[in-house]
């Protein structure tokens, strides 16, 4: 179906059984209403693309498909997309949240109570494990996208970059404009890849570490540097920043920030077991590594290194001796 071109919308107007009461939000791609639905006086949100957007077909594409997913997932923890039948343009119907950004909390507080950053953490896992059981990635989680409300439960918001895992890759331009947020995207989303469910845990993993030290892992004076820093080295341990954090959370975040994705946890049900079970989580010895070869080794392993260090020179120099009476 083609939509016809329209001016930009304003409080006040009408878009088909929808009033549109207030400018919530702008992006790059559209803008978000709060409206009442005048058929039965429920509030909703309405998600409307820009027009240059819909002049764009592979950007109607990816719009289209934002909404196919929203209808898909059926979770507490998702926000919910209404079936409308077509309208007189392109547009998608949500459930209308109350509450506030967790980026608004954290921009009030810094860093939240332990308990609380491992349960907001535990409930996006659990939205997580829905997405990633349906095929879809949401691939832009950040603060700006979970909403909290009053009694702290959260819900998932704007799958504007989301992806199944059966959907055709879109074109490198659309790519440009999906890359995600420099401070929670993933090493291999830099490298152009398209990510999965691990990229949305190592996200996880950057938003935990924010909450329990008030920044993100990675910090620098432009996006590229940021990005730059998680392809390079790993973060600051969240205890130097905060020392009541236990060596298990640091452990995890150590887990769900590894560069490698196969390194991470492997789906979302993982890292919530073990934020349920820190004492079943294993504390690697780390306050003094042995580099050798560039690698970081645990503490069991250095005696063994140290004697085979000392003893090499003593056994080639005993097989000369027994070569020279030879």
């Amino acid at each position: 179906m083609k939509y016809a071109l329209m001016t930009t919308l304003e409080p006040g107007d009408t878009l088909d059984h929808y009033r549109l009461d207030a400018t919530v939000a702008r992006s790059g791609m559209s803008t978000l209403y709060k409206a009442t639905d005048l058929r039965d006086g429920k509030s909703v949100a309405i998600k409307v693309p820009h027009e240059e957007m819909e002049a764009d077909p592979v950007l109607v594409e990816r719009f289209k498909r934002e909404q196919e997913i929203g209808l898909e997932l059926d979770h507490p923890g998702v926000v919910k997309t209404y079936e409308d039948g077509p309208g007189s343009r392109l547009y998608m119907a949500m459930e209308w949240v109350e509450g506030r950004l967790l980026r608004a909390i954290l921009n009030e507080e810094r860093k939240l109570p332990i308990d609380r950053a491992v349960n907001l953490t535990l409930q996006i896992c659990d939205a997580l494990d829905t997405m990633h059981k349906h095929g879809v990635v949401h691939r832009d989680l950040k603060p700006e996208n979970v909403m909290v409300d009053d009694t702290d439960r959260i819900k998932l918001i704007d799958f504007g970059i989301a992806k199944k895992e059966d959907a055709r890759r879109l074109t490198i331009v659309e790519v440009t404009k999906t890359l995600g947020t420099p401070d929670y995207i993933s090493p291999e989303q830099v490298k152009g890849q398209r990510g999965d469910q691990r990229s949305d845990i190592y996200s996880l993993g950057a938003m935990l570490y924010e909450m329990l030290a008030g920044d993100p892992p990675y910090t620098g004076s432009n996006p590229l540097a940021v990005m730059n820093e998680r392809l390079l080295h790993d973060p600051e341990p969240v205890r130097k920043r905060r020392r009541e954090v236990s060596p298990e959370i640091e452990e995890i975040l150590k887990r769900a920030l590894a560069r490698e994705p196969r390194n991470r946890y492997q789906t979302a049900s993982e890292m919530a077991w073990e934020l349920e079970h820190p004492e079943m989580v294993g504390v690697e010895d780390t306050a003094r590594p042995t580099v050798v070869g560039g690698l970081k080794l645990p503490a069991a392993r250095k005696l063994a290194i140290y004697a085979g260090l000392v003893l090499a020179p003593i056994l080639i120099f005993v097989l000369m001796v027994l070569l020279a009476k030879k």
